[in-house]
């Protein structure tokens, strides 16, 4: 009930009303819209500079008509989440996360230059969620990384119980 509970909260707080009986931990194909705020980050920014153009996956971030890397906190839009922007044809998918994102609905889209990056800013948007992502894949990975303050974090909102307090 913890992951059904926390999509709940989610929703609510952007605004979104959802069933409780259409909540699950798998992906959902359900579409809703709400808005977010949207920031972007590139690979060669110096915060990311360590990781390269790789994602918390450990895969290449992308940036493809058919595929846009995206990061947000995962206990809100988990991994593999996939929405497009209203105006835009693009499909955007969440295989990353950020420190700065946690506890936040902020999405960071990738970009490739710091020049689209630049130009993309701080928008408010409103996105259509096609695809909620894995809730159990997002803790999976998390849990192995709950010694980051921020992993700890989201995985943390994710849990009922109190079990991720082993990890501190």
């Amino acid at each position: 009930m913890g992951k059904k509970l926390s999509v709940l909260i989610a929703a609510l707080v952007a605004g979104v009303s959802i069933e409780v009986g259409e909540l699950s931990a798998e992906p959902s194909t359900k579409s809703f819209k709400v808005v977010v705020r949207t920031t972007a980050y590139t690979h060669t920014e110096s915060d990311h500079i360590q990781y390269g153009n790789k994602s918390a996956l450990g895969t290449v971030l992308k940036y493809t008509p058919e595929y846009h890397s995206v990061a947000a906190d995962w206990s809100r839009f988990p991994l593999g989440t996939k929405f497009k922007i209203k105006g835009y044809e693009r499909h955007f998918v969440v295989d990353d996360y950020g420190s700065a994102l946690v506890g936040t609905q902020t999405i960071d889209l990738y970009f490739p230059s710091v020049d689209r990056m630049n130009n993309w800013g701080t928008r408010f948007v409103e996105i259509e969620i096609l695809q909620m992502g894995s809730f159990h894949e997002s803790r999976k990975i998390l849990a192995g990384r709950a010694n980051h303050r921020y992993c700890l974090a989201m995985l943390a909102s994710m849990t009922a119980d109190d079990w991720y307090k082993s990890y501190r």
